[in-house]
């Protein structure tokens, strides 16, 4: 029996559900029931009958499934792969800002950690960010904790917005100068960017949008060339899902803390149901009221 075999049978024992984000490795992905960005992830941890969820990514995802799942088991199959931006924002912090703006609207990127979603109003992803700023009725927002995010939001809404100074190391060393030569190689390629990129760097995208937009886009769009500014294990599955189309990546656009999990990893949390998310009920019962208003609002 091999890696692949072993897990499918262990899963279906323990009645097991494997989700992935779309930048982890080609095994990981290709062993999950669901591959997907923060949102579609969310969403189907939230709604999952089964009694075991196996969180491939970072740790603020699995954090995340299981205050959605407050009930279920979260298995985290590698608990020390934490996404740098999201401990760039702590909750001590947040509780600060509150207390110096306290008509402030706090709304969190959901790379964030549970203690630090706990102190927010709402949280959003890639994917939602703009529908979330718009859906406050507070003028005055601090989104945290990507800047560039928040920069990109700031530039499409009508409202105050104090941006945190956070962000993602992969997508920040994502250059102008990176795009310019994959545009000079690639001359006809329509230019697909996340909003985690710097704002000079979305000034040349023909699209932005989340990792699922993004795989949206490049069916949707005639085009067969696409320069893809995020991280590139999107591209296993933009290749599974469009074989006749070419994608064009940024070689350093590597995430190695999302590239931590293997099939090995989950294999091991499958067969011992260890590496299991706790926290405590306070956390969890303030965390999940801005992640269902995410949730909500889709």
């Amino acid at each position: 029996m091999n890696a692949a075999e072993h897990i499918d049978s262990l899963k279906k024992q323990n009645n097991a559900l494997i989700l992935a984000h779309n930048y982890c490795t080609e095994e990981v992905q290709d062993i999950a029931d669901h591959v997907g960005d923060s949102l579609g992830l969310s969403m189907i941890a939230s709604k999952t009958d089964a009694s075991v969820i196996v969180f491939c990514g970072v740790s603020f995802m699995a954090e995340s499934a299981k205050i959605l799942n407050p009930s279920k088991k979260v298995l985290s199959p590698e608990p020390d792969a934490h996404c740098p931006m999201a401990s760039m924002c702590t909750a001590e912090q947040l509780r600060k800002e509150r207390a110096e703006h306290p008509g402030t609207a706090i709304i969190g990127y959901v790379n964030s950690t549970a203690s630090s979603k706990a102190e927010m109003d709402l949280c959003c992803t890639s994917s939602n960010a703009l529908k979330a700023v718009s859906s406050t009725k507070e003028n005055d927002i601090l989104f945290v904790p990507d800047h560039n995010l928040g920069a990109y939001v700031a530039s499409k809404v009508h409202k105050k917005i104090s941006l945190w100074e956070g962000y993602c190391p992969v997508h920040q060393s994502i250059t102008p100068d990176n795009i310019m030569k994959l545009k000079g190689e690639h001359p006809k390629a329509v230019v697909l960017a996340h909003p985690e990129c710097r704002m000079s760097v979305l000034k040349l995208a023909d699209h932005i949008g989340s990792t699922e937009q993004m795989i949206r886009l490049s069916a949707e769009t005639d085009s067969n060339e696409f320069i893809i500014a995020t991280e590139i294990g999107l591209k296993h599955r933009l290749k599974k899902e469009n074989p006749e189309k070419s994608f064009y990546f940024v070689d350093h656009a590597v995430c190695s803390v999302m590239k931590m999990t293997t099939a090995d990893s989950v294999l091991r949390v499958l067969n011992n149901l260890s590496n299991e998310v706790v926290m405590d009920w306070e956390t969890l019962k303030r965390a999940a009221v801005p992640l269902r208003r995410m949730i909500e609002l889709k």
